[in-house]
């Protein structure tokens, strides 16, 4: 591959560095009073910004390079099951919000602890950094991909380990001091950047494809290869292993994004942070409207490429060396060898922006669940009392072990990702299942009825994860033997192992001390009013 990186990329990509560097001091002056400042902002964040920073967490490298490669292989169906993500935000707007701010929780998992007992809680922020170490792994592998190919011009082994070091150092100095504060406010910067850059890209791809808009939406139509067209937005078919179809938007992408904006201490901490919980209610909504356009964006861009790469027609007959598949998504086999200079370095900021709002965000969420959930607890304990000073601290060094877990899971996932052959969103909405799925039959019981204790908690979290587990293909095959496994998308994987954790979390005969499911909806009806 020859890289064509001129000294204009280099430029933009210098100045790049420089605002980074520059809007993290800003951002961190005013250091955090206690450990509520450092971790929600004392509820002062705006909510405007808090909906800008739900739009960037939600989103990642996995958007700006996976976004290109669902379009170029396949249609705008993924764009469907953003109507699953806006009834999740609804319910999670008038059911899980009034009930946090009513309790001024830190971590959502707080919740649970009025419910199940002190070991619940501690049990679910376990899970939950599990399986955020997954997620976040998993993004940060993939955004490493991008700098690997910028800065080595390869995706070596040993290149992509050193992006990924990179990138977490970046991503924990920018956040290190100021806390959730300089988070979300860095998030409106870097969300600006790379909707921009993705923006560029439409127009450079319109400008380089000799054709009208007309020929073109006529060539995206038409049937490809034998195929429905790729402008189709619905798709009505029954397939167990198609995760964006029509029924999978209504069951799993429900599930998917309740346990995403509600219970994922990631995105949840955000809408905490907003001043009332009408705020919070309203930031969740407009974030989830948000993501219709800024995604179909990047799926647009993939159907652009389709066109620039697979219809020599309309290319007039131009001659273009057609991605090969394999480890190189066609959006960085572009960037790399077609786009002019100058909007290479904007691109190239693009991916690593996208990939440091969500970074950001992991690193102080998961620091918040160590700190508040884990740490706090196992002082208290022990009768020990500490400075709410401390817990600042504390919550720092927690950033720094997570940063460093994060590194070691974006290097287990890019042997993985290579196993498994997912496209990007899809490796990267999956691997979330085996969290979400206990979580998700653990918090429904606590809401919508009166069983369960302390013990059922545990091994209903437990449960889910193996569940989901057990219908990873190739623990499938591993169990029949079968060379050809039935494959079963990541959405039903998810209303499996809910059920599932559901029941075995129901099983518990509730303690005397535990709140009544009547006492939970008459406090639900109390913090709504």
């Amino acid at each position: 591959m020859d890289l064509q990186f001129t000294g204009l990329d280099w430029g933009i990509f210098a100045l790049y560095l420089t605002f980074l560097a520059g809007s993290g001091w800003y951002f961190s002056r005013n250091r955090a009073k206690d450990s509520r400042d450092y971790f929600l902002a004392q509820n002062t964040m705006p909510m405007w910004m808090v909906a800008i920073s739900t739009l960037a967490t939600t989103q990642s490298a996995a958007t700006f390079l996976g976004g290109p490669d669902l379009g170029y292989r396949g249609d705008l169906t993924y764009l469907f099951t953003n109507l699953g993500a806006i009834i999740a935000a609804i319910i999670v707007a008038r059911v899980l919000i009034p009930r946090f701010y009513a309790s001024r929780v830190t971590t959502v998992y707080e919740l649970l602890q009025s419910r199940f007992g002190e070991s619940a809680k501690t049990r679910a922020g376990s899970v939950y950094l599990l399986g955020r170490v997954f997620a976040s792994g998993a993004r940060l592998y993939m955004a490493a991909i991008a700098v690997s190919m910028i800065l080595f011009n390869d995706i070596a082994a040993n290149h992509v380990i050193l992006a990924v070091l990179l990138l977490s150092c970046a991503g924990l100095l920018q956040t290190l001091v100021g806390g959730v504060r300089s988070v979300i406010q860095s998030d409106v910067l870097q969300c600006a950047v790379y909707v921009s850059a993705a923006l560029a890209v439409v127009a450079v791809l319109l400008w380089q494809i000799p054709a009208d808009l007309g020929q073109i939406h006529a060539a995206l139509s038409n049937p490809v290869d034998g195929g429905g067209s790729k402008l189709a937005i619905v798709d009505t078919s029954w397939d167990l292993g198609d995760p964006f179809n029509l029924w999978a938007t209504f069951t799993g992408f429900v599930l998917l994004n309740i346990a995403a904006f509600g219970l994922d201490q990631d995105v949840t901490q955000r809408l905490l942070t907003c001043k009332t919980q009408r705020d919070g209610a309203r930031a969740v909504l407009y974030s989830v409207i948000m993501v219709v356009p800024v995604m179909a964006v990047f799926m647009g861009i993939g159907l652009l490429l389709y066109i620039f790469y697979q219809n020599p027609l309309l290319m007039g007959g131009r001659e273009v060396s057609v991605p090969s598949g394999g480890d190189v998504t066609v959006f960085m086999h572009y960037v790399l060898h077609e786009i002019p200079a100058g909007l290479r370095g904007l691109v190239t900021i693009g991916v690593i922006a996208a990939a440091l709002s969500t970074l950001n965000s992991s690193l102080n969420s998961m620091a918040s669940v160590l700190t508040q959930d884990l740490y706090r607890n196992w002082l208290n304990r022990r009768g020990v009392n500490k400075t709410e000073q401390h817990f600042v601290k504390a919550g720092r060094w927690s950033m720094a072990l997570v940063a460093c877990t994060l590194a070691a899971m974006a290097i287990l996932c890019f042997f993985w990702q290579q196993i498994s052959d997912l496209p990007l969103i899809t490796f990267a909405l999956s691997v979330m299942v085996f969290a979400y799925s206990g979580l998700l039959g653990v918090f429904f019981t606590a809401l919508f009825t009166g069983r369960g204790n302390a013990t059922s908690v545990g091994w209903a979290l437990a449960i889910g994860f193996l569940v989901t587990l057990a219908q990873q293909p190739w623990m499938i095959s591993l169990i029949t033997g079968s060379d050809d496994p039935l494959t079963i998308a990541f959405t039903w994987q998810l209303c499996l192992g809910t059920l599932v954790s559901f029941a075995v979390c129901n099983l518990g005969k509730p303690l005397a001390s535990a709140v009544s499911s009547t006492a939970n909806k008459m406090d639900l009806k109390e913090a709504q009013s």
